[in-house]
């Protein structure tokens, strides 16, 4: 999911992940965030499908491949 767009062909993706502790049980959720090249054209709250690639930038190793749901 697009967190930010705030940047020219640059988006900040949340990255979120749901598995069970391995003692405990309960569901734990995570999340990470990346950075990620967009020529697409992302809104905020938009869900993306993203793919690693060679470096970009500095902080850029994932590019947008297509919008799976758009915001309304």
């Amino acid at each position: 999911m697009v967190s930010s767009n705030k940047m020219e062909k640059t988006v900040v993706v949340r990255l979120d992940r749901a598995y069970q502790h391995p003692i405990y049980g309960k569901t734990v959720r995570e999340s990470n965030k990346v950075k990620a090249h967009d020529e697409v054209g992302c809104d905020i709250g938009d869900t993306v499908e993203i793919m690693e690639t060679k470096p970009i930038s500095r902080e850029k190793r994932w590019r947008v491949v297509r919008i799976i749901e758009k915001v309304k």
